[in-house]
């Protein structure tokens, strides 16, 4: 299966190489090729953010009237792709692709006329309030509570593995306002300015010395009621919502093709030479092939307006673990040389503490096997989040099987 452009998606797709052509410095390429996570130098990334604001581009999917492209399904698909060849960093997911949608599907006009914009200029940069210490997978078993005192909610108690809360100065956040039998019933979606006093943000660094992750502790923290993103005690309904966004919201097929072309061109010596290792290769690119086709499967239904029903769970647990079987190859290309953590030939997506940052880089190999390991690491996370893909078989084993 392949995906049949029509003469205006194939003028989009020669506009976009135009722009990316045009606009993608040489640093903002190295900011892309030398990520540790799925998350670019912050720094970058708000460049890259503000090079695509300017052109009406940073919000895809959108809808024109609040700043965004308006795209349709194939021509978000087209981007993505060619941003991914390109070697373009992408920008944060937190604000634009999942806080975002949640605000147009479910604020107020007064919400959106003041959160849409700043977010797309990079004023306001997110992060988000789910997991809690005994509340991972399992969101529903989520405890900070939030008490109504007049025309606020008094919020305590903690959320965890809350990545770039360091940097973020919004939170969307899941809070618990009503205890009922039914655990997803007194929940409420919050939105949170991360300057608001009783807030205290502590690192959780990484084996590597980065401070990406963090845990968010909440001591009386005032919010005020109209922060309320839907209705008081129906916050996993507006959840529900953005997790669509967050499965199923953007294709895995482009990136993990750009990753196999890179590790043909990386490994290209350990696959001449090493049959078995070559017939891995060769069959992660089969199962990236089927993928593909599944969005573009995907992409039909969504342009039709047709649901897409647990595509989304499928694509989920596909995509997850394709981006950890690339990371199992490369690190195995990479051999002895992958060992050594090397800060100064990467581009982390948050600080390394303890390294200045302003020596020269020491490199035992070229940067892709400095990253390798990282990566490796970072993605064994991919199956978790949004859902683990455990949770995934079982929504597609009972709407699809009848089990």
């Amino acid at each position: 299966m392949s995906l049949a452009l029509s003469t205006r998606d194939l003028e989009f797709r020669e506009e976009v190489r135009a722009f990316l052509d045009a606009k993608l410095t040489p640093e903002l390429r190295l900011a892309g090729s030398r990520m540790t996570s799925v998350y670019a130098d912050h720094e970058a990334q708000m460049a890259w953010q503000a090079i695509l604001h300017e052109r009406g581009w940073a919000a895809p999917a959108w809808p024109v009237e609040h700043g965004g492209a308006g795209w349709t399904a194939v021509q978000r698909h087209i981007f993505t792709r060619e941003r991914v060849a390109a070697g373009a960093p992408p920008t944060s997911p937190m604000g634009i692709s999942m806080a975002g949608p949640a605000i147009l599907g479910y604020g107020t006009a007064e919400q959106k006329a003041h959160f849409l914009p700043r977010m797309l200029s990079g004023e306001h940069f997110w992060c988000q309030g789910y997991s809690e210490p005994q509340a991972g997978s399992d969101l529903a078993a989520l405890d900070m509570k939030a008490v109504r005192d007049g025309d606020d909610l008094v919020c305590s108690g903690s959320k965890i593995w809350t990545t770039h809360a360091n940097v973020a100065n919004w939170m969307f956040c899941l809070v618990r306002t009503t205890r009922t039998e039914r655990r997803q019933q007194g929940i409420t979606f919050l939105l949170i300015d991360m300057t608001t006093p009783g807030i205290e943000v502590r690192p959780i660094v990484m084996h590597s010395g980065e401070w990406i992750q963090n845990q968010v502790f909440f001591d009386n923290v005032r919010v005020p009621v109209a922060n309320v993103l839907g209705q008081i005690d129906d916050g996993w309904t507006v959840a529900k919502y953005l997790l669509d966004f967050e499965r199923g919201g953007s294709a895995y097929a482009p990136e993990l093709k750009a990753k196999l072309d890179l590790l043909y061109r990386e490994a290209a010596g350990m696959i001449a030479s090493d049959p078995v290792f070559a017939g891995r290769v060769a069959d992660a690119g089969v199962q990236i092939e089927v993928l593909d086709a599944l969005e573009i499967e995907i992409l039909s239904a969504l342009s039709n307006d047709r649901s897409i029903g647990t595509d989304a769970s499928m694509m989920k647990i596909l995509g997850t673990e394709l981006q950890q079987l690339m990371t199992e190859l490369r690190l195995e290309a990479a051999g002895p040389l992958s060992r050594a953590w090397q800060p100064g030939v990467t581009m982390p997506g948050g600080p390394v503490l303890g390294y200045p940052g302003n020596i020269e880089p020491y490199s035992s190999g070229e940067p892709w096997q400095a990253i390798a390991p990282l990566r490796y690491l970072n993605e064994r996370a991919g199956s978790i989040y949004a859902g683990t893909n455990e949770i995934q078989r079982n929504i597609i084993a009972k709407a699809e099987l009848g089990l």
